[in-house]
């Protein structure tokens, strides 16, 4: 400790860990109908979701997000003190508020109980969508969303110690909304941003 104080060295704290996935439970699944298939074409034909979680000094934050495979843009998104089925809904009507979809749309996600809940089913199956889910245990099957929340935590919430979720949750607005969405380039879209990516798509199909 005091060599390490001489050099200016600090020591890597294990950071907490959070179950997020509870899929021990009686509810319906899912096949996997998406089975990796992360390269779509098409625009509002395939969204991934998935839950995390941010510390604070209150307790736990809970981000959910729904991602258009197409261009890797977060198309709905909510965050909640607690992990429950409102959380994913809620996620979920933002995503339809924000984008127009035909009947058809593939929902992917993981088994957990808030995706696999009555309220949530009915809710993908009034808009006509197919509900699709990951194998149990295997976070490859949701790799986008997985990988999504992996740049998240490393571009900023590792960088940060919330005192409040109100802190949290303003810096998380502002990632996805201010920068991520608008001008965080991807190299699966020629390095260019979601939002750059499917304005460039919409005008060479109108010019076309």
């Amino acid at each position: 400790e005091r060599l390490m104080k001489v050099l200016g060295l600090k020591a890597i704290q294990k950071r907490k860990f959070k179950v997020t996935t509870n899929s021990n439970h009686n509810l319906p699944i899912k096949d996997n109908i998406l089975n990796r298939e992360f390269d779509v074409s098409q625009k509002n034909k395939v969204w991934v979701s998935d839950i995390t979680y941010i510390p604070t000094q209150e307790g736990w934050l809970y981000l959910a997000v729904i991602i258009d495979l197409y261009s890797r843009k977060v198309v709905g998104w909510s965050m909640d003190s607690t992990m429950k089925k409102n959380l994913v809904i809620n996620a979920l009507n933002m995503a339809l508020n924000n984008r127009q979809v035909s009947r058809g749309l593939i929902f992917h996600s993981d088994r957990g109980s808030q995706y696999a809940s009555i309220e949530f089913q009915e809710l993908l199956i009034e808009n006509g969508f197919k509900s699709s889910m990951s194998r149990k245990g295997n976070c490859w099957d949701n790799g986008v969303s997985e990988s999504f929340f992996g740049t998240l935590k490393t571009e900023l919430i590792h960088h940060n110690n919330y005192i409040t979720r109100a802190q949290a949750r303003r810096d998380i607005f502002e990632y996805i909304e201010v920068f991520y969405n608008r001008f965080r380039m991807h190299s699966t879209l020629n390095y260019k941003s979601p939002e750059k990516y499917e304005n460039e798509r919409k005008a060479t199909k109108l010019s076309v």
